[in-house]
């Protein structure tokens, strides 16, 4: 399976899941909260699993955010060190990627991760806007970012941060030049 995108093979690790737990497409879909025809877009790699749906079919399967994304458990549980560019790299849509930065820990309940944002092509589209549970924090790190939350837009440049309810749709996207920025996602 190495020859297949991280995409792949995360879809891959959520048909192969809902299979052995005996769950059927519509019973998976219904909790997920979209409809079947999406869903099987997801499964089948057609469309990318939102980070947000990923944390939900965790919890879902009953399994480590950790196992949809590698295929393998979390094993550290006092600390776990992830060297620069170490993080599990995983590409979401075009000109957006995430490097989770703590894969490797046990029972965590946040997920740390690394985002790389390029500008889209034209630099009036909007993100597209997301909605999940917990709180999220963004600190910007290089370029500037925009954040859509609701009906607010914030401009964070580098060291300005950002937490908020992520129940509210909310998206982001770069501005002026590729973008760094940490997100962490308390479940």
């Amino acid at each position: 399976m190495d020859d297949i995108t991280a995409s792949a093979q995360i879809a891959f690790r959520v048909r192969e899941l809902r299979d052995i737990l005996d769950l059927t497409e519509d019973d998976v879909a219904a909790k997920l909260g979209v409809d079947v025809a999406q869903y099987r877009k997801y499964e089948s790699n057609e469309n990318h699993i939102p980070i947000s749906l990923l944390n939900k079919l965790a919890e879902i399967f009953k399994v480590d955010f950790t196992v949809l994304l590698t295929g393998e458990a979390p094993r550290m549980a006092k600390y776990t060190l992830v060297r620069s560019g170490e993080g599990v790299n995983v590409e979401r849509y075009k000109g957006y990627k995430f490097q989770s930065l703590a894969y490797n820990f046990k029972n965590r309940t946040m997920e740390p991760m690394l985002v790389y944002l390029e500008p889209n092509e034209t630099e009036d589209k909007e993100p597209a806007l997301v909605q999940h549970g917990g709180q999220e924090f963004n600190l910007c790190l290089e370029g500037t970012v925009k954040v859509v939350l609701g009906d607010k837009e914030f401009l964070l440049n580098p060291g300005d941060s950002l937490y908020f309810d992520p129940s509210i749709p909310h998206g982001q996207r770069a501005v002026g030049g590729p973008v760094r920025f940490v997100t962490i996602i308390n479940n």
